[in-house]
């Protein structure tokens, strides 16, 4: 029998996630079933209950139970500790269960990586304070930048998510307005304001020359985000597509010890979104 894992969410029927990893099994050997489960609002806690009684081996947790399943673990890691958020979780002896997250390391490698992008000094700014800043700050913060800038529309969130990351690397909270005179050699969307086609109020002037630009969300076509930023000169305009394979890989590795290659994962799925 193989081994089972599964992604939890709801909705769900849109997730890549299996496609992902029986690709990533199919690449390595790797003798398992990766299934979508639809999450019972009610009952998030009993759906994993059943599902590792069962004899599941693995989950990948999505919207809306990210804060639910950091609860739910008997331990966390220090990065889904300040995450407050889990998107993997591991089977343990005893009934137990470890909560990850891998989110941040999955953007870290897509941008250094895949792309190139050198962190190793660079000044960083953050949009967005909510749970999808937070699973990314301790893995920007490890990266060697300069200095990371969080701004949000509630500047008080963004000064809590900075006091959190302080002990890990340089992060302040900025408000938009006192940005103009700031310049950037990346800027990360992690806001869902490209849902609504809109675009945070971020001044122009902030993209430094030769500047990257990185939108957390992706879609099949640009962002509204990734077109701000080729609109400013971005040196690189670039969707969440790569991060959510290699957040996808790096669960892999928790649950299987292998990591697999994602260049072609990641070709496929970019082949296809390109194709409709």
């Amino acid at each position: 029998m193989p081994d089972r894992y599964a992604v939890i969410g709801n909705p769900i029927a849109h997730s890549q996630s299996p496609r992902i990893h029986t690709a990533f099994a199919r690449a390595t050997d790797q003798d398992l079933l990766y299934e979508r489960m639809l999450g019972n609002l009610d009952d998030f806690a009993g759906d994993v209950a059943r599902f590792f009684a069962s004899g599941g081996c693995g989950l990948n947790v999505t919207l809306p139970f990210k804060t639910a399943a950091w609860a739910l673990a008997d331990e966390r890691t220090a990065r889904a500790e300040i995450a407050g958020a889990v998107n993997t979780l591991i089977r343990l002896g005893g009934n137990r269960l470890r909560g990850d997250n891998t989110d941040g390391i999955g953007l870290v490698r897509d941008l250094a990586d895949r792309y190139g992008f050198q962190f190793q000094g660079a000044r960083v700014l953050l949009v967005g304070a909510g749970g999808a800043a937070r699973g990314v700050l301790v893995p920007l913060l490890e990266t060697g930048l300069d200095r990371l800038v969080i701004a949000n529309r509630t500047p008080e969130k963004a000064a809590e998510l900075a006091l959190l990351g302080a002990e890990h690397g340089s992060v302040r909270a900025c408000d938009f307005n006192r940005l103009a005179s700031e310049r950037f050699d990346l800027i990360i969307n992690a806001t869902p304001a490209g849902l609504n086609q809109q675009v945070p109020p971020i001044p122009s002037t902030c993209l430094a020359p030769d500047g990257w630009t990185y939108d957390m969300l992706y879609a099949d076509e640009p962002t509204s985000f990734c077109r701000w930023g080729q609109q400013q000169g971005a040196a690189r305009s670039l969707d969440g597509l790569g991060m959510l394979v290699e957040q996808a890989a790096e669960s892999f590795w928790l649950w299987r010890g292998i990591r697999p290659d994602t260049a072609g994962v990641y070709a496929v799925l970019r082949g296809a979104r390109a194709q409709r």
